[in-house]
């Protein structure tokens, strides 16, 4: 066993520091000698890290002797418990050179501790290559086969033969960020879903049927997903409470991780048989487009509503839902793009008003002439009439479309969450 040298010394920060330099070693796979390294200076303390056969995974410790005395339980030595869901993956021992830890602090450190054990020492554990390569082969039907399908999925620690749901996760950074931020996203997302289930295999997938797509004008660009590859998390069983659970956990990962990204995470409906996993995946990316475009952070296919009768067409079809798009939105979110304008955004605001001039203005808190002005607009852009059915119908399944397809069209800052659309209420002294 290998002492780790470089340890000791208290952090001489606050709490947050404190557990941030642990949780940074765990999102950079640094691996457990780092980890425990990074505890002892969180816990201000002597560490040792033990699998659930006794084995000493990682060692923090001032000298030999200081590590044979945590190691046999000596005066003053603690020992915890790491578990991942219901089941005990190793224990933590350590004894403090000052004051104890907070029992908050020890309970966070101890959680990301058990998962990178859990990850490190699980022989069947396939590398994120592995996994990606299978659930691309599965979501683009290259492999279709049942009993391949079960097979493969149990080399990775999955067990697949009562089928599976699929969630999809897109991140991005609400400005420039420095260093690999896609491998933290990963990285959260694979905490979340492992804390509820440790089988789920999660991966960044290059679907090849999912990109033949283009990104129309307007789409969003520099996010993990789409030319990115898509981050998939592929949930074992036809527990639909499991798959929302696994949802949730991952949601709350990323929002705890990631201050300031834009996160949208969807998940399918589960798939009985195995062979209609592709089915699980074409649901939760159009899920997840369509979250991502109305800024919905969470959001399950059952509440999609009318998107999913245009499920066919993404997954059998999305040239011709392209074709359609182009035909009705396109021109309005180049114009967007370029002018920045708001041309859709007061398109689905007056459609969401049933065509209310005044309903709209109010909504958009803008001036009637300035609404009737922007409508005049669509019609010349688009040669589709708000004022008629017709033309509301078409220019109304175009919005699906652009959705579904997972562009996200040109918004200013008043419309962005939380600017309550350009709308700044006034300070209580300012009343």
């Amino acid at each position: 066993m290998r002492r780790l040298e470089g340890v000791g010394g208290s952090t001489g920060g606050a709490f947050p520091d404190a557990f941030s330099e642990v949780s940074e070693a765990v999102e950079a796979g640094a691996g457990l000698p780092e980890v425990a390294r990074a505890t002892s200076r969180a816990l201000d303390a002597s560490v040792v890290i033990i699998d659930s056969s006794s084995s000493v995974l990682a060692v923090a410790c001032a000298s030999p002797a200081d590590e044979r005395a945590v190691i046999a339980g000596a005066e003053g030595s603690e020992r915890l418990d790491l578990r991942v869901a219901d089941a005990r993956v190793g224990e933590i021992r350590y004894r403090t050179r000052s004051t104890p830890p907070p029992p908050a602090l020890l309970r966070m450190v101890t959680t990301l501790i058990a998962l990178e054990v859990e990850r490190s020492v699980r022989p069947e554990r396939a590398s994120e290559a592995a996994v990606g390569s299978f659930l691309g082969d599965l979501l683009d039907r290259r492999v279709t086969d049942r009993e391949n399908i079960v097979a493969r999925g149990k080399e990775l620690g999955a067990d697949l033969s009562d089928g599976g749901s699929a969630v999809v996760v897109r991140a991005r950074p609400g400005q420039p960020e420095e260093g690999d931020w896609r491998a933290r996203v990963l990285a959260a997302a694979e905490r979340g879903a492992r804390a509820v289930e440790r089988s789920a295999l999660v991966a960044v997938v290059d679907v090849g049927a999912w990109h033949a797509r283009r990104p129309a004008a307007g789409a969003a660009t520099h996010r993990l997903g789409r030319q990115d590859g898509e981050l998939v998390i592929l949930v074992p069983g036809a527990d639909v409470g499991l798959g929302r659970r696994v949802m949730e956990a991952v949601g709350r990962e990323l929002e705890a991780a990631l201050v300031g990204y834009a996160i949208a995470v969807a998940r399918s409906r589960p798939a009985a048989d195995p062979v209609d996993l592709h089915r699980a995946g074409a649901e939760a990316l159009l899920t997840v487009n369509v979250a991502e475009a109305g800024s919905d952070s969470l959001l399950a296919f059952e509440e999609i509503g009318s998107y999913r009768l245009l499920l066919p067409a993404l997954s059998e079809d999305p040239a011709e839902l392209e074709r359609f798009f182009e035909e009705t939105l396109a021109p309005l979110v180049a114009y967007d793009d370029q002018y920045e304008t708001q041309l859709v955004h007061t398109l689905e605001s007056f459609l969401d008003e049933d065509g209310s001039v005044a309903k709209t203005a109010g909504r958009l808190f803008t001036h009637r002439h300035t609404v009737r002005y922007r409508l005049e607009r669509i019609r010349e852009l688009t040669g589709l009439d708000v004022s008629s059915s017709d033309g509301r119908e078409r220019l109304g399944l175009g919005l699906k479309a652009m959705r579904v397809l997972g562009v996200i069209a040109p918004r200013g800052p008043a419309t962005e969450r939380g600017a309550e659309a350009g709308r700044v209420p006034k300070d209580e002294k300012d009343r």
